[in-house]
């Protein structure tokens, strides 16, 4: 792909997963980021009640809010290229986080992506997975990432 990720690639066993220890695994489609979705995100996740025509007047430089950015990663995900883990799980689960920082503000209206590399695979008591990725959500243009974060997913058997 010249981009650091495989093409489309289903792994289904540990051994394989193993294998891709320190590698990028995927890599995310550019999504722009709207003011539409972050008055969204704001009205979501407000514990004060949000006046909708205080959302909607963007500032000149109206920065994203990072936990829109970490809480994305379906969105970014959408259309991503790179490896399938299929390890015939009974149950994936989002299991948390070691470790996030945000570099760099985004912009709306700028467009982010994510880069996906495989940290480490841990066998929990032969009932499960735990796979941990170093996700980092680039900026089209720039050097600085907008977000570097350590998560931990897991299968059950």
């Amino acid at each position: 792909m010249g981009d650091g990720t495989e093409h489309e690639r289903v792994v289904r066993s540990l051994d394989e997963l193993k294998s891709l220890l320190g590698q990028e695994i995927a890599l995310g489609q550019w999504v722009e980021l709207t003011q539409d979705l972050v008055d969204r995100f704001v009205a979501a996740t407000s514990a004060w009640p949000v006046d909708p025509a205080s959302v909607s007047q963007p500032a000149a430089d109206s920065v994203v809010p990072g936990f829109l950015l970490l809480s994305a990663g379906a969105v970014l995900g959408r259309g991503r290229r790179g490896i399938t883990i299929d390890l015939g799980g009974k149950l994936t689960v989002n299991y948390g986080m070691n470790r996030v920082r945000f570099p760099a503000p985004v912009y709306v209206g700028q467009r982010v992506r994510t880069r996906s590399k495989l940290v480490n695979v841990e066998e929990i008591d032969h009932r499960a997975i735990q796979i941990t990725r170093l996700q980092t959500i680039e900026i089209e243009g720039e050097r600085e990432p907008a977000c570097v974060a350590e998560t931990l997913g897991r299968v059950y058997f």
